[in-house]
Order: structure tokens, then C-alpha cells, then sequence
């Protein structure tokens, strides 16, 4: 969920509770002129509405609300729970079901919109150091610096340095992108990345190591994706292919 998300949260669920009531009671006005099925398919419009804000919540209230005021306001008798009509009982399924399940696709539907934005993201980052690189006589310490901010915003670290000489740590992401403590792999989508020892990102070239990056993240518990963990091992050895020219 990002700022703004968490910033109108409270609104968005009482919007979320709000809307399918005055929509359904503006409904209840022209009830003998309209279906139960057309009075569906409007609150469903909500449903959808506030499942695009990306907060499930809001979805789910949207959907329960919605079955409410549709069955308080729309289904005989008027004004209480119950519903004396076969169809009003099909109706009232139909859109409970339809409203949870177009809450779960929208927010598939985001998940993949973001995923998609994540990838373009890498993909300028390591098009922007290869475009460093392709340059005529790069200089190293801009190379170094420019991939080091590429790492801190990647992997969401602490800090990042870089260091000539790989230094011997514990934990060492290795050229799958996998990280290693010591002999075990970490599971870094369950536990994270460590936060009390720093962790070396190896600068490659031919297999060689040729420096390394010594990763932080000691204020919170980072869970960078194997994908992103795969372009940190590229952004570094982009750099190894610099630096190794100039050995």
C-alpha cells in the first residue's frame, strides 16, 4: 500500500460502506422501474470502483454493503433482511459473488500493473549504467557510485560501498542471485536479508572477482525478489567489466 493509500484509508472504507447505501436507496425511489438484475449490475459498479482504490478492505466492505442495502432497500419485504423471492435470494447471491470476485481480479489486475512498473524500472537502471559503460573511457569512480545508488534504491538498503578488495563476509549474494550464509542459502523471501552483518555483493569479470559492493540493511528487514536480486548481480558486473579494463 503506498503513502497516499495509507493516508485515505479511513475514508476510503466508510466511502466504501457510504456509496452502495445511497446508491441503493437512490434505487429504492425507481424500484418498480427497475430489475433487480439492472439494480446488480449498478452496485457492482461500485464494488468495482472501490476495488480499483487497491485496498481490499474497501472491496469487501463495498461487496457486504452493497448485499445489504440491496436486500434492505430493493428485495421484499422492504426496510428488513429478509428476502421473500427466489429470484431476490439468486440476485443477492449473484452480487455478493460478483462484488468479492471483481475485488480479487482488480487488485490482480494492480498487482500485475506494479509488478510490470518494477521490471521497467530495473530494466532503466541496468540501461543506464550500460549506457555509462558504452561511453567513451567511462570513469570508474562515477561508474562505482552511479551503480551503488542503483543498489540502495533496488534492494531498499541502508547503505552501500564499495570496496577494491572483496572483503571475506559471511553472506555473499551469489551470481544466481541467490544469498549465502556461510554454507546454507537464505530464504530471502520468507526471512529477508540479514540485518546484523553487512552482506557482499562480489564485482565479477570472466569469473574473476574483481572488487565488491558490501550491502547494509540494519533499520528493517528488506525482502528483495529474486528478480531484483538477479539485476543487483548485473548492475555489479557491468562494473567488473569497467574495472577489470583497467587492471
Amino acid at each position: 500500500m503506498d503513502v497516499a493509500q495509507r493516508r485515505y484509508r479511513p475514508w476510503l472504507l466508510v466511502a466504501s460502506v457510504v456509496a452502495p447505501l445511497t446508491v441503493a436507496a437512490g434505487l429504492s425511489l425507481i424500484r418498480d422501474q427497475v430489475s433487480a438484475a439492472a439494480a446488480v449490475l449498478v452496485l457492482v459498479l461500485v464494488v468495482v470502483a472501490a476495488s480499483s482504490t487497491g485496498v481490499r478492505l474497501a472491496g469487501f466492505l463495498a461487496a457486504l454493503s452493497s448485499g445489504v442495502f440491496f436486500d434492505l432497500f430493493l428485495t421484499q419485504p422492504y426496510g428488513t433482511l429478509a428476502v421473500s423471492n427466489p429470484d431476490d435470494v439468486e440476485a443477492l447471491v449473484l452480487l455478493l459473488t460478483v462484488g468479492l470476485a471483481v475485488t480479487e481480479l482488480a487488485l490482480w489486475g494492480r498487482r500485475q500493473q506494479a509488478g510490470a512498473s518494477r521490471r521497467l524500472g530495473y530494466l532503466d537502471g541496468v540501461l543506464s549504467t550500460a549506457e555509462k559503460i558504452a561511453a567513451q573511457d567511462p570513469d570508474p569512480a562515477d561508474l562505482v557510485a552511479l551503480v551503488g545508488t542503483e543498489l540502495t534504491g533496488l534492494l531498499g538498503l541502508d547503505g552501500c560501498r564499495y570496496a577494491p578488495v572483496a572483503p571475506h563476509l559471511r553472506t555473499v549474494i551469489e551470481p544466481d542471485g541467490q544469498v549465502r550464509s556461510g554454507e546454507r542459502l537464505l530464504d530471502v523471501d520468507r526471512h529477508g536479508l540479514p540485518t546484523e552483518e553487512e552482506i557482499l555483493l562480489p564485482i565479477r569479470s570472466a569469473g574473476q572477482t574483481v572488487g565488491g559492493f558490501v550491502l547494509t540493511s540494519a533499520t528493517a528487514v528488506r525482502y528483495p525478489t529474486s528478480e531484483q536480486l538477479r539485476v543487483a548481480v548485473l548492475l555489479a558486473d557491468q562494473v567488473g567489466t569497467v574495472l577489470a579494463k583497467r587492471r
